[in-house]
């Protein structure tokens, strides 16, 4: 897929940049380029706040509630969604040039670039701007969300007459209840999401604005304040005022040519679900204080050394597409930025880059997000299970409004409650328990930590596994059945022994014995004894995995491949995404898939499936995989590379890398789809880098495609960190940190010690007759090189 001429930005490897002003694209590109550290997230949109077509600014986990409305209400549907809420806006800096405002919609515009960074962490801005008036100035802006400190966010501004004198009128501001365009498409009188913030307190002190507002229905009290630094040759005139949802300073100057004026705006922000006004004032007033101190060179010095240790971990390189080499660092960049300082708080389906989704968080967290980071911040891994065992009490309780014992973890949420009513048949796709119980047994292979093993490993892995056990049954056939779920495919519901499901369950239940019989004590902590870990073993050693001897293959579901196929050849390709076009009743009775199921059921838990059922089954699954949804394209990656359709893998990953910065699917612009990006890595790595964990040990099986002639990587593991490369026909191993790794090479254990490299010759994959996708659902091929372009710099 070479870069279309509308695509907004240039190929490079270090840096996205648009060349020029784009305001027909402007929400992908305000997703694109938002700025976060996993709990402050900006986006990127133009310094002087208009034109804006999603404006954002949100905390994580700052949300407000909206009632559910039912015409008719049954037990267990939640009462209350809750919505990421556009808090206070801090990013404002405006001109006016000779009184006339600028505008990128008025007057000439002679050069506008803006650059995001990855390796300063920055995004930048250049603009020449001629007003309607004649007048000129040069306009130079730098924005950044701090990743050392977590409530920070820092803007450099700077203004510059050109050919003439001008007088200049600079106003900083804070914002609250700007526009929020996820508003409820039938509002009541409760939901108020146009205006969310109730005003508690304003404050001005010299340079320094502040706000505090609390949210109506959610009752969270949040603080923004701005303090500034001006420097100009000119004289300055300076004046600060407040009201109940506005704060700004001004400052007024007569530039002479070649004259300017810069301004640092350094912004600090606190919520609480639970302190006090005062608490989060003084708390907000510290921050700001702090980043005073730091100033705007400490807080560059700070964001790059910060990158740099980050890279020196993440970094992965390609040689043979150079899109894609910007791309994946992209993914990585947002995948930090998602998370690096989300400590106590969800991560959502779209990060902090947009309302999308509401702002909650899904089962994509563990089974995609959290597998990335595992491998490469294990610390970020450890925090994100834990905000997921800080909502234990909240799982047990809905468990139980489903009838169920242990704990049933919610399909969408944002603070530890199921609020979805939105998606038919949300409440049985139980998979989520059985996803973090994955993530954690994946993070204490990776790393090796006992203390979280015996404390919030096994807290989640019993109380998941309960749940198992009180949902499922043993049939008359001897096999433990779980009826009634709906497993990843959305597009199949309500069905009986997915398969997906009833592995990644299995895998729950025997852990959670296995590590109850090691941490005796702390079982006995949770009410486990010997016969309830008996119970789940016969449970998992009975697990029931439906095949289909005729075909096979593996059915995604029980009597899955009864179904009657549906008809591709007669669905027009504008009828795609199937669900906004056809009614689930007729998706659920007909064999379609939306995302990936049995495919990463396949991955996940490779050890149930032969080589041979792997291949039929991915043939068989590429035949009905529509990929209506974003998460299922890596997988189809990794499976595809497995079974030797190496160059089909890669058009997967192109597909799953390029879904946000060329924005394929015109999608991107309420957010950037995390999972996504997640999945270019795990198709890199997993795929063509053929690595699987299995407890503590890494295996390699890898293998490229033909348009790649190198790939390198690193991963984190047991305290080292190992690099991996692959390229003219061997691999090579070395340990970049840590003193020794065993590892697995294909069917040969690899004992690393040093810093020396051992190289392995690349063993052939078979390559099986090419798989064909429903008309109109293939793959963008990836035929010929793209053309590699640059912007000035």
């Amino acid at each position: 897929m070479p870069p279309r001429t509308s695509d907004p930005f240039t190929v490079e490897p270090w840096c996205v940049r648009q060349p020029r002003p784009r305001l027909d694209a402007m929400a992908e590109i305000e997703a694109a380029f938002a700025l976060s550290n996993g709990c402050l997230g900006i986006r990127g949109t133009f310094d002087e706040g208009d034109p804006a077509d999603m404006p954002g600014t949100y905390l994580a986990g700052l949300h407000e509630l909206r009632s559910i409305v039912y015409t008719e209400t049954g037990c267990g549907e939640p009462e209350a969604t809750q919505t990421l809420v556009h808090t206070i806006d801090g990013t404002h800096v405006r001109i006016a040039v000779d009184g006339q405002p600028l505008d990128l919609r008025a007057g000439e515009v002679p050069h506008h670039e803006r650059v995001l960074d990855l390796r300063s962490g920055t995004l930048r801005r250049s603009l020449r701007w001629r007003s309607p008036a004649g007048r000129e100035v040069d306009v130079h802006s730098e924005r950044l969300v701090s990743f050392v400190h977590r409530g920070v966010a820092a803007v450099r501004y700077t203004v510059r007459a050109v050919h003439e004198p001008i007088s200049i009128a600079l106003t900083s501001s804070l914002v609250a209840n700007g526009v929020q365009p996820h508003l409820p498409s039938r509002p009541s009188a409760g939901d108020l999401l146009e205006h969310p913030l109730e005003p508690q307190e304003h404050h001005v002190d010299g340079g320094r604005i502040a706000l505090l507002h609390r949210t109506h229905r959610s009752g969270l009290c949040v603080a923004a304040a701005a303090d500034h630094r001006l420097e100009s040759p000119a004289e300055l005139e300076v004046h600060v005022d407040a009201d109940e949802d506005w704060a700004r300073l001004t400052a007024t100057a007569e530039l002479a040519p070649g004259e300017e004026i810069t301004l640092v705006k350094l912004l600090g922000y606190a919520w609480s679900a639970d302190r006090s006004i005062t608490a989060v004032r003084d708390e907000v007033s510290a921050t700001l204080t702090t980043a005073r101190h730091t100033g705007w060179n400490g807080l560059l010095d700070a964001q790059r050394a910060y990158l740099d240790e980050f890279w020196a971990d993440a970094d992965v390189e390609i040689e043979g597409d150079d899109e894609l080499q910007q791309a994946i660092r992209f993914a990585l960049w947002h995948l930090l930025q998602a998370t690096a300082r989300s400590e106590g708080r969800a991560i959502a389906g779209k990060g902090l880059s947009g309302a999308g989704y509401q702002g909650h968080a899904f089962w994509d967290t563990e089974t995609f997000v959290l597998q990335v980071l595992t491998a490469l911040r294990p610390a970020i891994t450890r925090q994100a299970l834990g905000w997921r065992h800080s909502t234990l009490d909240k799982a047990r309780k809905r468990a139980l409004e489903l009838d169920m014992r242990g704990a049933a973890f919610p399909w969408r949420t944002i603070a530890g409650e199921e609020c979805s009513g939105y998606w038919p048949a949300g409440s049985a796709a139980l998979h989520v328990n059985a996803d973090i119980a994955d993530a954690v047994i994946r993070y204490v292979g990776a790393t090796g930590d006992v203390e979280f093993a015996r404390t919030t490993g096994l807290d989640l892995l019993v109380e998941t596994a309960r749940l198992w056990a009180a949902f499922g049954l043993h049939g008359r056939d001897g096999r433990f059945h779980l009826h009634g779920v709906t497993g990843p495919d959305e597009y199949s519901a309500l069905c009986d022994d997915n398969v997906y499901t009833n592995l990644m369950a299995q895998q729950n239940l025997l852990c959670a014995a296995q590590w109850s019989r090691e941490y005796p004590a702390d079982a006995e902590r949770l009410g486990v004894d010997a016969d309830e870990c008996d119970g789940w073993e016969a449970a998992g050693a009975a697990m029931a995995v439906p095949y289909d001897e005729e075909l096979g293959v593996h059915p995604q579901a029980a009597g899955f491949t009864d179904l009657p196929r549906w008809d591709f050849a007669s669905t027009p390709p504008d009828h795609y995404p199937l669900q906004a076009h056809f009614p689930y009743l007729q998706l659920y009775r007909k064999q379609v898939v939306k995302q990936a199921d049995l495919v990463l059921a396949m991955h996940l838990r490779g050890d149930a499936f032969t080589a041979e059922q792997k291949a039929r089954n991915v043939a068989y699954y590429e035949g009905v995989t529509v990929r209506d949804s974003s998460l299922s394209a890596s997988c189809q990656a990794v499976l595809a590379a497995e079974v030797g359709h190496l160059d089909l893998a890669y058009d997967y990953l192109a597909e799953s890398a390029l879904a946000d910065l060329r924005d394929a699917e015109h999608d991107s612009a309420d957010g950037l789809h995390l999972a996504a990006l997640a999945g270019s890595w795990i198709a890199l790595v997993a795929g063509f880098g053929g690595m699987r964990q299995d407890g503590a040990e890494l295996r390699f099986r890898p293998a490229l495609p033909s348009r790649f002639t190198r790939l390198t990587f690193r991963v984190r593991h047991r305290g080292a960190r190992l690099r991996v490369g692959i390229g003219d026909g061997e691999a090579s191993y070395a340990l970049e940190e840590g003193d020794a790794l065993t590892i697995r090479h294909e069917d040969e254990e690899v004992a690393l010690t040093g810093r020396d490299a051992v190289v392995r010759p690349l063993v052939p994959r078979p390559r099986p007759p090419a798989p064909e996708q429903p008309e109109h659902r293939g793959p963008l091929r990836r035929d010929a090189p793209p053309e590699r372009t640059t912007g000035a710099r």
